[in-house]
């Protein structure tokens, strides 16, 4: 299992019931290819470096999960295609 991290930017204007659905599904695909997560990291509410679909704030979140070397490919292509999700990014992290 390698250690990965799933950077998630949600619309900032959608309510909280709905974004915290957002952030459940994208941590449901990372079980349902094989992961396994750990501690969720919420940064609340920031500013955007730039607009995103004429927005200037949206919620950021951190996941942190193991998985497969092949996983991350399948999860990306899940969330690619998720309503509310301004932008994401998995990356792997270093082993220490």
């Amino acid at each position: 299992m390698t250690k990965y991290e799933l950077a998630l930017v949600v619309n900032a204007k959608i309510e909280d019931d709905a974004r915290t659905a957002v952030v459940d599904r994208a941590k449901e695909y990372i079980t349902r290819f094989g992961g396994t997560i750990g501690e969720v990291e919420e940064w609340g509410k920031q500013r955007l470096a730039y607009e995103i679909q004429k927005m200037r704030e949206g919620y950021y979140y951190f996941i942190p999960f193991d998985a497969a070397p092949e996983a991350p490919i399948e999860i990306e292509s899940q969330i690619r295609i998720m309503d509310n999700v301004l932008r994401f990014l998995i990356v792997k992290k270093d082993e220490q």
